[in-house]
């Protein structure tokens, strides 16, 4: 934690910014995150701990998140956008319900062996890669043909 706090403060102050309280406290609660959030979830998670944080400071420094490698942009899934912290060499891939939001990562040697191999074959170094596969889960399945609706629809 204390190496992303300060390359994000070094991240900030090349640009001729300071790490203040409000932004410290953006980035301790980005930090204490588990898994995937969207701004909002973020704002109220930091709202709790310093009522001077705005929601426009929240979306005015998430680029900056972004840009200074603390997150990355994971998911966009009915009209939200997601994010997670970067930890190390941590290649994921998302499959996304559109009935109830749940999202499940998942690993594949396979897969990662395949972009690896394409990679290769056009003389391409990757930086990222997406991968995200959106439909329902077994669950939401149920529930739509339960309704009479068949699965594509929504």
């Amino acid at each position: 934690m204390d190496k992303s706090i300060d390359n994000f403060r070094q991240y900030l102050r090349e640009r001729g910014f300071k790490l203040t309280p409000e932004r410290q406290a953006v980035l301790m609660q980005v930090l204490s995150f588990r898994g995937h959030f969207d701004v909002d979830q973020l704002y109220e998670k930091v709202k709790k701990y310093n009522r001077k944080v705005s929601r426009a400071t929240v979306y005015r420094l998430i680029p900056h998140l972004i840009d200074s490698g603390v997150i990355t942009e994971t998911l966009r899934c009915q009209g939200r956008i997601s994010y997670e912290k970067i930890q190390g060499e941590s290649r994921h891939d998302h499959i996304v319900c559109l009935g109830c939001g749940k999202v499940i990562e998942f690993r594949d040697k396979k897969l990662q062996f395949l972009i690896d191999n394409i990679c290769k074959k056009y003389d391409f170094k990757p930086i990222e890669h997406r991968l995200g596969i959106r439909g329902y889960c077994k669950e939401c399945m149920e529930k739509k043909e339960d309704a009479g609706e068949s699965p594509g629809e929504t």
